[in-house]
């Protein structure tokens, strides 16, 4: 090999370094993630049992995809438009509830581990709201790609036939999360449906 080839080669391993790093670093590796125990495990599908969550909640579209101001109203509270203007580390995922039985779509940021009802900073707009999100058990199914009213709607029917054949009792309710940023080819974006499930106990009754 001459030596031109040997720098085109170094040339272009620097480059793929560079990007990988670039990606990794501004990719969901790089954010806390909010907690969860998989209690089953079976291929796309997983069941899970989720902690109390707190959120920073506002009203969106989700057709928008955030194109309603609504991502923005969010990053905004976490780049200082709350009282005392703390930064907020950005989290993963953004989880989103689409609109149902005449209540409005929202979106939400997950808050880090660190803060408790005490300590969280308090938004100073109206249109953000701090909210718990209860714990508890969830079917869910994961997959790539882009989130669209198409892509949701597909993953939730294949999720809840999973359900049902595991003897699962889904709720009405459904949460879409995603965990990249808009830049990542959709190949190697992680998109979730969640369903509450029914406490076994609760069901019986």
């Amino acid at each position: 090999m001459n030596r031109r080839k040997m720098l085109y080669l170094i040339i272009a391993l620097v480059v793929v370094v560079l990007f990988v790093f670039g990606w990794r670093i501004t990719s969901r590796s790089a954010y806390e993630s909010a907690a969860y125990d998989v209690v089953k495990s079976e291929g796309n599908f997983e069941v899970r049992e989720y902690p109390d969550l707190k959120l920073a909640m506002t009203s969106s579209e989700f057709d928008a995809q955030g194109k309603d101001g609504s991502f923005m109203r969010l990053f905004r509270y976490i780049d200082g438009a709350n009282q005392g203007a703390q930064k907020v580390a950005m989290t993963t995922p953004v989880f989103m509830e689409p609109e149902h039985d005449q209540v409005a779509g929202q979106m939400a940021f997950v808050l880090p581990q660190k803060y408790d009802s005490q300590t969280v900073p308090q938004p100073v707009s109206e249109a953000v709201q701090i909210q718990e999100r209860k714990g508890g058990r969830f079917a869910v199914i994961r997959f790539s790609g882009r989130l669209n009213q198409e892509t949701v709607k597909n993953a939730e029917a294949k999720l809840r036939d999973w359900a049902s054949g595991e003897g699962l009792v889904c709720r009405n309710e459904v949460e879409y999360a995603g965990y990249d940023p808009p830049w990542t080819p959709g190949p190697f974006r992680r998109n979730e449906v969640l369903i509450r499930l029914e406490d076994e106990t609760s069901s019986r009754q």
